[in-house]
């Protein structure tokens, strides 16, 4: 495997000398699932718009070897926009078109082939605001990948949908996890963190990253969650989510 993210003293923010995120140390290899935990207001978004190359002050050192693209929740996406499933997974394509060009043949047919990999092939003509949270969220990676992202940042992605949904998203993000994409996932749930390859925990800063089982241990999670974090019955550590805010 070779790293497709390399960070290297990540930091930075919003404003200059006041620093949204710090200290962030992490190898991403091909592959490879990361969850993102931190409370509200930890940082998490503002670690997703570093690596997009949008936060308007930032200082360490970051490597990218592949094309990144941001997935975000479909509870902000517009459902009343008169638009198909195509439409949005060749959205993805609109960068390598002029604008005053119409979307050719190429580009519908790396959409096509987007929408197949991660099954809604047959939905192609279905108005995005018909289908289903988890469709949805599956139209919305398949637009990152008609843009032949490799490097997926994905916002809570399974946030609100049912069981059925996501088990199947779950299905398309293995599926993509085997091709070589490297998934960096923002949630709140860790009992799913533990499922996948890596965890960094963020609070403002990095507090640990590595294999699951040994990071999230008691001491890490309350370093991270603050009085987010509660202990269920049983010993299961859980997390009070509040307003959604990065």
């Amino acid at each position: 495997m070779s790293a497709l993210i390399s960070m290297h003293g990540l930091g930075g923010g919003y404003a200059p000398g006041t620093d949204a995120i710090s200290g962030v140390r992490a190898e991403v290899e091909a592959g490879q699932t990361v969850a993102i935990l931190g409370p509200n207001g930890g940082g998490k978004t503002t670690l997703f718009r570093a690596l997009l190359g949008e936060l308007d002050h930032r200082t360490g050192e970051v490597e990218l070897r592949a094309r990144v693209a941001y997935v975000p929740q479909t509870e902000r996406a517009r459902l009343d926009f008169p638009v198909t499933a195509l439409d949005v997974a060749a959205m993805g394509t609109y960068a390598e078109t002029p604008w005053y060009r119409r979307l050719g043949e190429p580009s519908l047919r790396r959409a096509r082939e987007a929408l197949g990999a991660v099954g809604l092939e047959n939905s192609e003509g279905v108005l995005f605001g018909e289908l289903s949270g988890g469709q949805r969220q599956r139209v919305l990676i398949a637009r990152a990948l008609a843009r032949d992202a490799r490097i997926l940042l994905l916002d809570e992605p399974f946030g609100g949908l049912d069981q059925t949904s996501a088990q199947s998203l779950h299905e398309v993000l293995l599926g993509l996890r085997e091709d070589g994409c490297a998934l960096l996932i923002a949630t709140h749930d860790i009992h799913d963190a533990r499922g996948f390859d890596r965890v960094l925990c963020l609070n403002r800063r990095q507090i640990a990253y590595g294999a699951p089982e040994t990071v999230l241990d008691a001491p890490t999670l309350e370093r991270t969650y603050g009085s987010e974090i509660i202990t269920l019955p049983g010993g299961e550590r859980a997390v009070v989510v509040g307003h959604h805010s990065h």
